[in-house]
């Protein structure tokens, strides 16, 4: 049984207790965690703070740069073996683990690329007086990321930070801390000084909470749900400190008459299905138009039913969800699908041989479901789609803003004015026309309105969000 311990200041430091490690495609134990403190989490942000005072707060913007692009390398030439572990950690289909790796490695590249770019400007002041503004890290930065994408996540949010100057305390979810862990190694490989890169491992209320209150932090990193991103916004508070939330989504796709269905169908499917549509970006409200509606659900009703689920080794359409907790929660919305009569218009279903132990939810599609529903107002990521008709563009317009969320939303339409009209009137922090990216494009800066929380993610938004910028104004005459 492998031990994973924390990596605090370049090297591996244990935990007098530590937490089980399931494989969700069978629940079975794998190996063990560190199971952080708050002795943990203060040594770690030490040692973040030692290194802003050393080699890695005085080394050049380009330099850090070489070291992320290096780091990109390693992530690439380990790929397999990340993806392997992904997989088994938290139970995505290997080639879904394969293209997380990839995109960890895109990432450090662009952030790498980003570092020695990010300018400050002159401003025209009184006579004699030169006024400049420049960029500067905040510090140490904390960096909560969730289970359903932990390398992505862990990428778009450690490059930015690494690239601004920052030194990164990382808080991995107890149910997926392993390819964190590798990747902190890979970074002490590329040659990142001792304390630029820390990983504590353990529980939220534990681990997660003493980090988001430690004094030496300067900024939160925060991707998972809006009840803990509130608690952090508070302790975020009481040191008056900046954050950025990303706190998942209800996200529509909004299917127009005259959208051509062809390419409407293998996009609605893959942004619900993907990660056994554990995504906070996922296209989990389906909104058509009544012409058409009929025969796009006929469509992807016969989808939905030849989908597939079983062991993530298999690679399958999709695999199991992460936790027995997440499963038994995707299961109690199914419940009241069924208790208030909504309409099962397809079901997928379970592999053979698939092992008891594991946790799986077969792929639902619900029709008919009325836009002010439960399941069309609450995030249950898990594979669940659910149907709305809608008679106008006015109709869709106020569905699709008719929950509390806002992160991203596809418009499905051959009118280009009508998918502009729209764009810029549905309240999200990305709007898709004719294509959805589930919040794809390391280049596209990311995130939300509304709960879904506020700050940008991916793209030079991100390095920005990171930084703090300081105005100089020097008297020379």
């Amino acid at each position: 049984m492998t031990l994973h311990t924390h990596f605090i200041g370049g090297r591996p430091v244990a935990s007098d207790a530590t937490l089980p490690v399931l494989n969700p495609s069978d629940g079975a134990e794998i190996g063990r965690i560190a199971r952080g403190t708050a002795r943990e989490v203060d040594d770690a942000c030490r040692a973040a703070d030692a290194a802003l005072a050393g080699p890695w707060g005085r080394m050049p913007a380009a330099e850090r740069g070489r070291l992320l692009l290096k780091l990109a390398e390693l992530v690439r030439r380990d790929g397999e073996k990340l993806a392997t572990l992904e997989s088994l950690d938290v139970g995505k289909p290997i080639r879904q683990a394969r293209q997380d790796a990839a995109a960890c490695a895109r990432y450090f590249e662009f952030y790498g690329g980003a570092a020695d770019k990010v300018h400050g400007e002159t401003i025209p002041s009184a006579e004699g007086i030169l006024a400049m503004t420049v960029w500067e890290p905040h510090g140490v930065t904390a960096h909560i990321i969730p289970w359903n994408y932990p390398m992505q996540i862990l990428g778009r949010s450690l490059g930015g930070a690494l690239a601004m100057g920052n030194a990164a305390v990382v808080k991995p979810a107890e149910e997926a801390s392993l390819t964190t862990l590798a990747i902190a190694e890979l970074a002490a490989e590329a040659g990142f000084p001792e304390g630029a890169v820390n990983v504590v491992t353990g529980l939220g209320e534990e681990a997660g909470a003493a980090l988001t209150a430690h004094p030496l932090v300067a900024h939160i990193s925060f991707t998972g749900s809006p009840e803990v991103g509130t608690l952090i916004q508070r302790a975020a508070a009481e040191r008056t400190i900046p954050v950025t939330l990303e706190l998942g989504g209800k996200s529509p796709q909004i299917v127009f008459a005259d959208a051509d269905l062809d390419q409407v169908v293998p996009a609605v499917m893959g942004a619900i299905i993907q990660n056994a549509g554990q995504t906070c970006s996922a296209g989990s409200r389906l909104l058509v138009q009544d012409s058409v509606h009929d025969r796009l659900l006929a469509a992807l009703a016969d989808r939905f039913a030849a989908l597939e689920a079983g062991p993530a080794e298999r690679d399958l359409d999709l695999g199991p969800l992460v936790t027995r907790a997440q499963q038994r929660r995707v299961e109690g919305f199914l419940e009241t699908a069924r208790r208030d009569g909504l309409r099962h218009a397809a079901t997928g279903r379970l592999a053979s041989n698939t092992p008891e132990g594991g946790y799986y939810v077969k792929p639902v599609l619900l029709d008919d479901v009325d836009a002010a529903h439960s399941l069309a107002q609450e995030e249950i990521f898990g594979p669940v789609l659910v149907a709305t008709r809608f008679a106008d563009e006015e109709s869709a317009l106020r569905i699709a803003n008719g929950t509390a969320y806002g992160l991203v939303a596809g418009v499905w339409t051959r009118d280009i004015g009508r998918g502009l009209r729209l764009a810029r009137h549905i309240r999200a922090g990305q709007v898709f026309v004719n294509n959805y990216g589930a919040g794809g494009g390391v280049e596209l800066p990311f995130g939300g309105v509304k709960r879904s929380g506020h700050g940008r993610e991916k793209g030079f938004a991100a390095l920005h969000g990171f930084g703090a910028l300081k105005t100089i104004a020097i008297r020379h005459g």
